[in-house]
């Protein structure tokens, strides 16, 4: 089987490859990879192996109709990690979203059905939905985003439901809760919080800290991304979730407990625009279809993950403050950099 990738040097995407390459999936130990990734500062080639004999690497941009249709020949499938993702980014600059996220999409899709592709994944997102103050979403909840971010990413899975209704593409469709684990940029909250409190700052939490979120590990989202690959049927959306909700405050004092830090660390900030209260996800299908449930519990998760950032100082320097590792003298202008303005941190 030959599977590309896109995107496939960031944080779930590289992820997902280096397990392909390990043969951490069944029937994947013979499993060639084509990766594209444009390297853009939330890809790194460092993210997957320097070489391998099942690895192809080709940094191009995903928006590209000719490179698409030049690598694409020869796939089995394509799974399209690709994105921008960062909510705060979106509210400072939505065109680059708009760009890659739906127009993106739109040149994968269109190259796989043009090039014969016969299978393809499109990875989105929980914040299609909106947010949620009870219960929790299942597939077919109405998608109200809320931020340019999320209304890219429902504007993108439009765009691949209607190339499997049009042209009978065999297209699947992943939303996922929020993703943690090692590689993860640190402009999001764990490894922002978790960085910041180990080089001594303060962490920056949004309002008062009462949003909820689900907390999902990267290794079960990617093993469940594969079972919609091999499994998942043709049009259909699969939620992905892990049933492991908590408040960001209380994510962020487990954090400060966890690097060893006080909670005077802890430095409340302007609420962020539009900032969704509550996200939940019913996955009641994708464990019932395809036997997937997620294997990492968030607190040994969570500690593994501190632990990776603790180990691997140089990775997280270099994406954090530039190829040299060294750090800003001003904490507030490194975060303006980080996360395109104060206080701004995560999903």
């Amino acid at each position: 089987m030959r599977i590309m990738v896109t995107g496939g040097a960031g944080f779930i995407g590289s992820h997902y490859v280096r397990t392909l390459l390990l043969g951490g999936y069944p029937g994947s130990d013979s499993v060639s990879v084509t990766v594209l990734d444009n390297l853009t500062y939330a890809g790194n080639r460092a993210n997957l192996p320097p070489s391998h004999p099942r690895l192809d690497f080709v940094r191009g941009d995903v928006c590209d109709p000719s490179l698409l249709r030049e690598l694409l020949p020869g796939h089995d499938a394509v799974v399209h990690f690709a994105a921008e993702s960062h909510v705060d980014r979106s509210l400072v600059s939505a065109g680059e979203f708009i760009r890659t996220n739906v127009g993106g999409t739109h040149a994968v899709l269109d190259a796989a059905l043009a090039t014969g592709v016969p299978r393809a994944v499109h990875i989105s997102t929980d914040e299609v939905y909106g947010s949620i103050d009870h219960g929790s979403w299942t597939e077919e909840s109405p998608l109200l985003p809320n931020s340019p971010y999320a209304a890219s990413k429902a504007a993108a899975d439009l765009v691949a439901r209607s190339y499997f209704r049009t042209y009978g593409l065999d297209v699947s469709i992943t939303r996922c809760s929020n993703n943690y684990g090692p590689y993860q940029h640190p402009e999001k909250l764990i490894p922002l919080f978790v960085t910041h409190l180990l080089e001594g700052r303060t962490v920056p939490l949004y309002g008062t800290g009462d949003n909820r979120r689900e907390w999902l590990h990267v290794d079960d989202h990617c093993r469940a991304v594969h079972r919609v690959l091999l499994g998942g049927r043709a049009g259909e959306v699969y939620n992905i979730g892990s049933g492991s909700e908590y408040s960001n405050l209380s994510v962020t004092e487990r954090l400060v407990e966890l690097c060893d830090a006080d909670r005077s660390a802890i430095r409340y900030v302007t609420d962020r625009k539009g900032h969704d209260r509550r996200y939940a996800l019913d996955d009641t299908k994708i464990r019932e279809e395809l036997g997937y449930a997620p294997a990492i519990s968030f607190v040994d998760g969570l500690a593994d993950t501190v632990d990776w950032y603790r180990s691997n100082p140089a990775w997280w320097k270099a994406a954090k403050y530039g190829t040299d590792g060294e750090q800003s003298t001003d904490g507030n202008a490194a975060d303006a950099r980080i996360a395109g303005h104060e206080g701004a941190w995560a999903r």
